[in-house]
C-alpha cells in the first residue's frame, strides 16, 4: 500500500504525541517500568509501518526544564515506549519549561519540522494524531495536518476547534490509511 494524498498533499507520515496518545499520561514520567502503551496503539503503529508510513513522536518534556527529569530518564522512558510499540522511526522531544519560549514546545511548529526533517520529508506530508489543543496547533503551524483524539485530558472546546477528530487511535490511523480522513479549514 503507498501512503495516501489528503487535499492534494501525499500523506507519508504520522506523527504521534506520546503521552496520553500512545501512552499512558503519567506526568513527569522518568521510570521505564510505568510505561503503559494505550489501547490500540501497537495496533495502530503495525498498520502503518505496514503500509509504508514514517512514524515519529513529538513530545513535551518540560520536566527537565522545570528540574524533575533528566535527559537520560526521557531517553529510558522513550526507549521503553518504543520497545513496546514496535519501533518508531524517530522520536524529537522538547526538554524547556513552558515560560522559555522556545521555538520547539508544542504549540509551536518546531518540533514538527524537527521530526520532518529527520524523516526526509515536508511538514506538509505529516500528519500529527494529539489529544490537546497544542498537538493541533503545532501541526497546523507547520504545515502539516493534526487529528485530534479526544480523551480525559482534552477540553470540550479543544474538540470543538479541531479541524479533524476520531474516537480512538485506531480510528484516526485506519482513515488516514484508507484516505477517508477529511481536515477541516479550522486549525
Amino acid at each position: 500500500m503507498t501512503p495516501r494524498t489528503s487535499q492534494h498533499t501525499r500523506v507519508s507520515a504520522v506523527l504521534f504525541d506520546r503521552d496520553g496518545t500512545l501512552v499512558e499520561d503519567v506526568p513527569y514520567n522518568g521510570d521505564p517500568a510505568r510505561v503503559r502503551p494505550l489501547p490500540g496503539a501497537r495496533q495502530a503503529l503495525e498498520l502503518l509501518r505496514g503500509a509504508g508510513f514514517a512514524t515519529g513522536v513529538i513530545s513535551n518534556q518540560s520536566g527537565i526544564g522545570r528540574g524533575l527529569l533528566k535527559e537520560t530518564d526521557v531517553r529510558r522512558v522513550n526507549d521503553r515506549a518504543n520497545t513496546l510499540l514496535g519501533g518508531l522511526n524517530t522520536w524529537v522531544y522538547c526538554p524547556h519549561a513552558p515560560e522559555e519560549g522556545c521555538p520547539c514546545r508544542k504549540p509551536r511548529l518546531g518540533l514538527v519540522i524537527e521530526a520532518a526533517r529527520r524523516l526526509g520529508m515536508p511538514p506538509s506530508q505529516c500528519v500529527v494524531i494529539g489529544d490537546i489543543a497544542a498537538d493541533m496547533q503545532a501541526p497546523h503551524a507547520a504545515g502539516a495536518r493534526g487529528v485530534l483524539v479526544p480523551n480525559a485530558a482534552t477540553q470540550p472546546g479543544e474538540v470543538e476547534t479541531a479541524s479533524s477528530t476520531a474516537p480512538d487511535l485506531l480510528m484516526a490511523v485506519r482513515r488516514i490509511l484508507a484516505g477517508t480522513e477529511t481536515w477541516g479549514d479550522r486549525p
